[in-house]
């Protein structure tokens, strides 16, 4: 099948972004773990992996427009140097690529491809739903219990 340009040219960004969250939350998982913060490498781990879920199905989605996957271009990634920063980079990223979506679903509506929209929903769901939340969440935590709490509790 052929799909708008437009739409393949939109789904290569959205993908720039799901494999940049993807490496930053695999580097940030790997230093939880490596500083034995057991709970927050498990949840980061989890999330770089639905990362390489949400950028499996926009793969398969180019490729079944007739587009061909753009995996050399990736946003830049920011490490963070300690736990509240890498919880703020995360979230900042899962921000961009919520807007990247909506803006991207507005763009299949015009060009009527309700396929696609209907799969960025999903991803929409995950990012708005399970990964901005739970981040934001923990942010708050930190400011509610202060630092040491908070570490003392993800070990």
């Amino acid at each position: 099948m052929q799909g708008s340009p437009k739409v393949i040219s939109a789904l290569n960004t959205l993908l720039a972004n799901e494999l940049a969250a993807m490496d930053q939350y695999f580097i940030h998982s790997r230093m939880y773990d490596d500083w034995g913060l057991s709970k927050l490498f498990a949840r980061i781990d989890h999330e770089f992996d639905d990362e390489k879920g949400h950028a499996a199905a926009l793969i398969e989605r180019i490729l079944f427009l007739g587009g061909v996957p753009d995996m050399t271009k990736r946003d830049a990634i920011h490490v963070g140097q300690d736990v509240p920063s890498m919880l703020q980079n995360d979230l900042n990223v899962e921000y961009t690529v919520q807007k990247l979506l909506k803006q991207t679903m507005a763009l299949c509506e015009q060009e009527q491809d309700y396929v696609s929209r209907d799969m960025l929903q999903q991803l929409l769901d995950d990012t708005e739903t399970d990964h901005a939340h739970w981040l934001e969440q923990q942010l708050r935590l930190i400011k509610m219990l202060g630092l040491p709490n908070y570490l003392q509790a993800q070990l």
